[in-house]
């Protein structure tokens, strides 16, 4: 997500694994580079995941810590603690498993903001402990940070931020676990094309990286089936203005290229005015708090683009989330123990400076519980990404076709 995006998601082919629950963790290359697999997702149904808690032996001195650091309390805060959790768990189960090397887990609330990301980022970078961190989970607050962390060494997993331009900075510690908006952009608006069988489509985007970004992308590939396109801003609830034109349009879709506090009430107002056709937004807006704010009844049938894998893809990890949580996984929390279990297998490996997991990071080549990881000098995931459809049913996101 440019901030986190989705309620619809896409995924490539060969990106989904199988069930994981009965997989055993299979040996990363280290710090080498594997020719043997070359895409981000292993041509066989099932993964061989690295898991967090390794072989059990692993020894390391006390006093290092790996860091979330995201949104916890803005207003897309269910997107970073879903995302923020999925990397706790990876640790805490690390530590389990590992009596002879526990490893701290250190969170900083940037709200997804721009402005507020810089300071959070300056205290994550002044802690010497911290090794590795997972996030940002927006694209707008990455960028704001990208270079500060490029300064200090500090190697960065992405479960979640999209925006494609983030991997054109030159910056060699930031590293994206998962599709962009070059991928998601084109997927959603050959979705809405050939599956919703949409000629006619309103794309309405927020001001945000995120949204400006995947906005221009849906309507490049939609091309002249984009018959009307609006701007609106981040905490923005009236949208009348936005709803007339659309309305007026009469189009077969809208999509709405942002985050679900706006989307919620978006489509709300779009049903209170009689708008019949489909509403389509990627995974910023793919969360339940989206439901809540559009209210059921506007709410179903609303569609999801989204370069995350399906919770049933890795069964194990969502019955241990649910237990650990009290609720099922949301959009990247799978994502986000994938980017944890990374770090943490480099600092089993001996890896326990900012620079040695740096390397141990450019030079991955391993399954997670949602594709093989293996990535580009950009910091970009080798090979094909994976993007999937989602759909409202009822009080539930559930997903609705593999896009590739």
């Amino acid at each position: 997500m440019a901030f986190t995006a989705g309620t619809l998601a896409l995924a490539g082919c060969s990106s989904k694994g199988g069930d994981t629950s009965s997989d055993t963790a299979a040996a990363p290359s280290g710090g080498t580079s594997s020719s043997s697999s070359s895409s981000s997702a292993p041509a066989a149904t099932a993964l061989k995941p690295v898991l967090p808690a390794g072989d059990g032996k692993a020894k390391c001195a006390s006093g290092l810590s790996l860091a979330y650091i995201g949104t916890i309390n803005g207003d897309s805060a269910a997107l970073g603690q879903a995302i923020r959790n999925g990397a706790k768990l990876a640790v805490d189960q690390h530590n389990a498993a590992n009596p002879g090397c526990k490893v701290g887990f250190k969170q900083f609330d940037s709200e997804g903001s721009p402005d507020k990301a810089p300071g959070v980022v300056t205290q994550a970078i002044n802690s010497k402990d911290i090794i590795g961190v997972v996030g940002l989970p927006f694209s707008g607050e990455s960028k704001a940070v990208g270079k500060a962390f490029n300064s200090a060494g500090l190697v960065t997993i992405t479960p979640s931020a999209t925006n494609p331009g983030l991997s054109q900075n030159g910056w060699k510690t930031f590293f994206r676990a998962l599709g962009n908006d070059a991928s998601q952009g084109p997927a959603a608006a050959k979705f809405i094309s050939d599956d919703l069988k949409a000629s006619k489509v309103c794309v309405i985007q927020d001001d945000s990286e995120y949204g400006t970004g995947l906005g221009a992308a849906v309507k490049k590939a939609l091309g002249s089936k984009v018959t009307c396109t609006d701007d609106v801003k981040t905490k923005q609830t009236d949208f009348s203005a936005t709803v007339n034109k659309v309305v007026g349009a009469q189009p077969d879709a809208v999509f709405y290229a942002g985050y679900y506090p706006e989307a919620g009430p978006l489509a709300q107002q779009l049903k209170q005015q009689g708008y019949q056709g489909k509403f389509v937004a990627p995974d910023g807006t793919k969360d339940p708090e989206f439901i809540k704010a559009a209210g059921q009844s506007a709410a179903q049938g609303a569609y999801f683009t989204c370069p995350c894998v399906p919770a049933d893809a890795a069964a194990k990890f969502a019955s241990e989330y649910k237990k650990a949580y009290g609720t099922e996984p949301q959009t990247y929390s799978s994502e986000a123990y994938d980017a944890a279990t990374i770090q943490l297998a480099g600092i089993d490996k001996g890896n326990t400076t900012r620079a040695k997991l740096l390397t141990w990071v450019k030079g991955y080549d391993a399954d997670g519980i949602t594709k093989h990881y293996k990535f580009a000098a950009d910091g970009e995931l080798s090979g094909t990404v994976a993007i999937w459809s989602y759909v409202v049913k009822g009080n539930e996101i559930v997903k609705y076709k593999q896009l590739s």
